[in-house]
């Protein structure tokens, strides 16, 4: 799955954050790091919403 991020550098390093999943940013001392950090948390944001859905859940395929 792809998904687009936003990164800002700053004097501390670089921020980053997923528009798409509200509320799901990290940071990191260089762009690399940055970037890792956010595929970790985009993946702990997925899962926290997994446990939390309830329901007859579905799947759609969407194409951009």
């Amino acid at each position: 799955m792809t998904y687009k991020v936003v990164l800002n550098k700053s004097e501390e390093g670089y921020s980053v954050s997923c528009p798409g999943l509200p509320g799901c940013w990290s940071q990191g001392a260089t762009e690399e790091e940055a970037l890792e950090n956010i595929r970790d948390a985009i993946q702990e944001y997925l899962a926290a919403v997994n446990e939390t859905v309830s329901g007859d859940v579905r799947e759609v395929e969407v194409a951009a």
